[in-house]
C-alpha cells in the first residue's frame, strides 16, 4: 500500500510569520514621510489624503486634466488629432513626485510590498462611471507585460503586481492575455512618433484561453503618451476584444 504523504506546509502561514518578524524588528513606516504606521498600509493618513487625485475636468481619452470649468465629454488637443485602439484611460492620480517615488520604489528598488498600495492608489479609478459595464461583466485585469530580458533582470513585472493587488480588492480576474516578444529600448525620453515606430509589433497574444468578455483592461503604472497600452490594446482587438479601457496609477 503506497505510503500517504503529509499535506504541504502552509506557506501562506509562513509568510504571515515572515512578515511578523520584520515587522517586529523593523516597525513598518510611511514610504513617504517614514513616520510610524499603525495600519496595515504603505502610506499614513496624511500622506494619503495629501496625494493629487485625478479629478474633472479631464480629456476622456486620455485623462490629461485642465483646469477651469469645462462642461461635458471633452478630447484634448493631442487626442482631438489621434485615434487610439483604447476605449479611455483612466489614471487614478495626478502626475506627483511623491506617487512616482512611488512607482520608482517598485521597478527600480524592488519594493514589492508597495504593490499594495499602489493597487489600492489605481482601484479610485473605478469610480468612474464608465467602469460600470466592465465591473458588472468582469472584464479581466491584463498587465501590460515586460520582456522576459527585462523581466528576468527585475524578477517581476510592476504592471502584473499592481493587477494582482486590484484583483483582490475589487474581485475582477487577472488576465496574462499579452506577451512583449521584441525587446524595446526604454521609452523614457523617447518622442510619442520615437514611441510608436520603438512599439511597432512588440506583443502579441499568448496561448492562454480568454473567458467570452467582450471587453479588457488593461493595467499600467504611468500614462505618458498611451502609446505602450495603444500598441497593446491593438493586439487585444486582434484577439477578440470588441472593448478595451485602460487603468494606470499615474498620469505622466
Amino acid at each position: 500500500m503506497p505510503k500517504t504523504l503529509p499535506p504541504p506546509p502552509d506557506r501562506g502561514l509562513f509568510r504571515r510569520w515572515g512578515i511578523a518578524a520584520l515587522d517586529l524588528l523593523y516597525p513598518p513606516v510611511c514610504a513617504l514621510c517614514e513616520q510610524p504606521l499603525t495600519e496595515n498600509r504603505s502610506l499614513c493618513p496624511p500622506c494619503n489624503d495629501s496625494l493629487p487625485r485625478l479629478r474633472e475636468p479631464f480629456c476622456s481619452v486620455c485623462g490629461e486634466h485642465f483646469e477651469g470649468r469645462i462642461d461635458g465629454d471633452f478630447h484634448c488637443p493631442n487626442c482631438s488629432n489621434l485615434k487610439f485602439a483604447f476605449d479611455f484611460a483612466r489614471p487614478a492620480m495626478l502626475r506627483d513626485e511623491r506617487t512616482l517615488q512611488m512607482i520608482h520604489g517598485l521597478k527600480y528598488q524592488r519594493a514589492i510590498h508597495l504593490a499594495h498600495e499602489l493597487g489600492r492608489l489605481a482601484s479610485e479609478s473605478l469610480s468612474d462611471p464608465r467602469f460600470q459595464i466592465a465591473l458588472q461583466e468582469k472584464w479581466p485585469l491584463v498587465p501590460v507585460p515586460l520582456h522576459r530580458s527585462r523581466y528576468q533582470w527585475r524578477h517581476f513585472n510592476q504592471a502584473e503586481e499592481i493587477a494582482l493587488q486590484l484583483s483582490q480588492l475589487i474581485g475582477l480576474p487577472v488576465l496574462h492575455a499579452l506577451k512583449r516578444v521584441r525587446k524595446t529600448a526604454t521609452q523614457t525620453r523617447l518622442s510619442r512618433k520615437e514611441r510608436l515606430e520603438n512599439l511597432s509589433s512588440a506583443f502579441a497574444r499568448t496561448r492562454q484561453k480568454f473567458a467570452e468578455t467582450r471587453g479588457a483592461i488593461l493595467i499600467d503604472d504611468v500614462f505618458t503618451t498611451g502609446s505602450t497600452v495603444d500598441a497593446c490594446a491593438k493586439t487585444l482587438r486582434k484577439a477578440g476584444f470588441q472593448n478595451v479601457a485602460v487603468i494606470t496609477v499615474m498620469r505622466g
